[in-house]
């Protein structure tokens, strides 16, 4: 149970509900070119990307898709 100085504390200054700060270990969000191609080349390992990679791949081998 919170004691009585938490308390007065939490009604005085309020509580904070901000979310916990994220460490950014480089692989959360796509920042660099080199990052992206990797990305749509599926050559980082993720099975969604590779899958993805996959699929493009069938879609430029399309005859309606070549020019």
């Amino acid at each position: 149970m919170a004691s009585d100085n938490e308390i007065m504390y939490a009604i005085m200054n309020g509580i904070n509900f901000g979310g916990s700060k994220k460490s950014d270990d480089g692989k959360s969000s796509i920042k660099t070119k080199a990052r992206k191609k990797a990305y749509h080349t599926g050559s980082h390992n993720s099975g969604s990307a590779k899958h993805k990679a996959e699929i493009r791949k069938r879609v430029k081998q399309r005859s309606t898709q070549k020019h």
